[in-house]
């Protein structure tokens, strides 16, 4: 852990496992993917203690508060103690986990793979072109 008061944005995220490179971090924060206390961010932003960082994952948010400031990658034991998320972003991930295992349950599943002639086939219907 870091003795400083702030650490960059970017390597916060890199060090917390959020991203698992700080070019990552920085790509989705140029790209608007992060917020710091509601505000769009830089790379170069500090981070205290204190603040709450929304973050962007794919389909997925993360509201976090953060707890503690390092700016070296650990453990995942130790990057689970910078951040605690809050009790809205757990329910909203949990609620959309379930909604996406509902959807893919529905979802019709082959019983074995296509044969040859049918792979050719549905790559033709793919590609809008006739046999």
């Amino acid at each position: 852990m870091s003795a400083a008061d702030s650490v960059r944005l970017d390597r916060w995220l890199w060090a917390a496992r959020f991203f698992k490179t700080r070019r990552l971090a920085v790509d989705a924060i140029k790209a608007g993917k992060v917020s710091v206390d509601g505000v769009r961010a830089k790379p170069a932003r500090a981070v205290k203690t204190g603040q709450r960082l929304d973050i962007r994952k794919g389909a997925v948010t993360f509201s976090v508060d953060v707890d503690a400031l390092s700016d070296q990658r650990g453990p995942a034991n130790t990057a689970e103690t910078l951040y605690t998320e809050t009790p809205q972003s757990r329910e909203r991930r949990a609620q959309q986990r379930a909604e996406l295992r509902a959807a893919s349950a529905a979802q019709p599943r082959p019983m074995h793979r296509p044969e040859r002639r049918s792979r050719r086939e549905l790559a033709a219907f793919k590609r809008g072109g006739s046999q």
